[in-house]
């Protein structure tokens, strides 16, 4: 019985960890990933939506919920196939942002350069 209580702390301290390390490469706080309630609004920073607020209201959390995490993947570069990986395997999707080589590129997948290479070709 101990040596399964073991894994599964091992296991949590590494789905802790690569939550964490996944907001850090989005140049948020690590340690915003284990407080309750900061983790969503955060992660609706760096999925750059606005209603996060919406995940108190019963119902309309499970949307907001969904709503977040698929801005997530698009702010890491990935597609809708990944944000059904977060929802229904997280545990092995996490991992994959934090520890992978995906790159942060911006709030809902649109760069911060984006506005500049725009720019370029309008002269």
């Amino acid at each position: 019985m101990a040596l399964f209580f073991i894994f599964y702390f091992a296991f949590i301290i590494f789905i802790i960890a690569s939550i964490w390390k996944a907001f850090e490469k989005a140049g948020q706080p690590g340690w915003a990933s284990i407080v309750p309630f900061y983790n969503y609004y955060i992660m609706s920073k760096i999925g750059g939506v606005k209603n996060w607020w919406l995940i108190f209201i019963p119902i309309a959390n499970i949307y907001i919920a969904i709503v977040i995490l698929h801005s997530i993947s698009k702010s890491f570069g990935k597609d809708t196939g990944f944000t059904v990986g977060l929802i229904l395997l997280g545990f092995i999707f996490w991992p994959i942002l934090g520890f992978g080589n995906a790159t942060y590129i911006g709030p809902n997948g649109v760069s911060h350069m984006q506005d500049d290479v725009n720019a370029i070709g309008n002269n």
